[in-house]
């Protein structure tokens, strides 16, 4: 039987669809198509297609094969080819036809069968902190974590990851970005998850809010809507919370799905005169803080989109009120609205409105 037939057809493969299916349906641990998973043997390796939903592991067909030896024979020399994770797809009967996950390279150069990947936000909270490197050291001893600094997702970021990890290494706390966990087994990595995921968790978290109600009113025909999230719409009633949020974003899927940082309007305007202001000077913004009022987003925002509209607030409310942020600079952010990898993942999810 083909190797990478023989992989998809085992035991643990079923194991990492129904691991993954788990963690894409937690949006603590991923949102909409963020996040990634794989299994691999032999060099061979099957990882989720890039845009696809973890959620959907075990109802669609969300799993491509790559050939991880070849990609990685290519990294260690250099290659130009090592740019291009398309070119290492294999040819399998059966596999769908898509294209494999940005962080593919950081899978494959991961020397451990099991690699799952998330944007934990409680995960996110410590690793935007400027002494995140210290807080892994001290509340990770023991689990063979290590701190990589902020890379720009996938090529970039397996280079990184590269020169800090070694042969021990089994835990990966990405900066500005999430969680990596790796593991001989599914059970073993999903474990480290989550056992990470209750090490970084912060003791208190602030409560949600409701939107003020004429506030929500007067949004009514204007394009926008209030957030249906209570923590997100913290935000806009907590200076502290408001702070944190008006400024440059914290990690790559706020900048690809709700475009660099947020919007927050000043006393006269309304929603969507904040919103213009903001896209004028930078990109298309989809998240607007009205102080003392709400939390807005269009109308139109996609499923995907309110995935990271939610996360925006629960990343937010665990950061420790003590604690100094390292944010993208605008050149990075710049890098991540312009990438052309992440325009195909918004573009496979740009008709996904009719998702839950």
């Amino acid at each position: 039987m083909n190797p990478f037939l023989e992989l998809r057809n085992s035991a643990e493969f079923a194991r990492l669809r129904t691991a993954s299916a788990e963690l894409g349906k937690n949006p603590l641990q991923v949102q909409g198509p963020g996040g990634n998973t794989s299994l691999k043997k032999n060099g061979r390796m099957w990882i989720k297609a890039s845009g696809t939903w973890l959620a959907e592991a075990n109802e669609r067909d969300i799993m491509v094969p790559v050939d991880a030896d070849r990609f990685c024979v290519a990294l260690n020399a250099g290659s130009e080819s090592a740019e291009d994770t398309a070119s290492f797809l294999a040819s399998v009967e059966g596999a769908p036809a898509l294209h494999s996950s940005i962080e593919t390279s950081v899978h494959a150069i991961l020397d451990t069968p099991v690699v799952l990947h998330t944007h934990c936000v409680a995960t996110i909270a410590v690793a935007a902190r400027t002494d995140a490197e210290e807080i892994v050291r001290h509340r990770l001893a023991g689990l063979d974590a290590v701190f990589i600094p902020y890379f720009k997702p996938g090529l970039d970021l397996a280079r990184g990851i590269l020169e800090r990890i070694t042969a021990k290494t089994k835990v990966l706390i990405l900066g500005n970005h999430g969680l990596v966990a790796t593991g001989d087994t599914v059970k073993e990595a999903l474990q480290r998850i989550y056992e990470v995921s209750c090490l970084l968790e912060p003791v208190a978290i602030a409560r949600g809010a409701e939107p003020n109600s004429d506030w929500q009113r007067s949004l009514k025909g204007s394009g926008w809507k209030a957030a249906p999230f209570p923590t997100t719409q913290s935000l806009a009633f907590d200076d502290h919370l408001l702070a944190l949020a008006n400024g440059n974003s914290l990690y790559p899927d706020h900048v690809v799905f709700l475009g660099p940082g947020c919007v927050v309007a000043k006393d006269t305007e309304t929603a969507a005169e904040a919103a213009v202001r903001g896209s004028k000077t930078r990109s298309e913004r989809k998240l607007v803080i009205c102080p003392g009022q709400g939390v807005a987003v269009p109308e139109t925002a996609n499923a995907a989109t309110l995935t990271l509209v939610r996360a925006f607030g629960d990343v937010l409310v665990r950061v420790d009120p003590s604690a100094e942020l390292e944010r993208l600079t605008d050149e990075q952010e710049d890098a991540l609205i312009n990438w052309d990898a992440e325009k195909l993942r918004q573009s496979l999810n740009s008709t996904e409105s009719a998702r839950a």
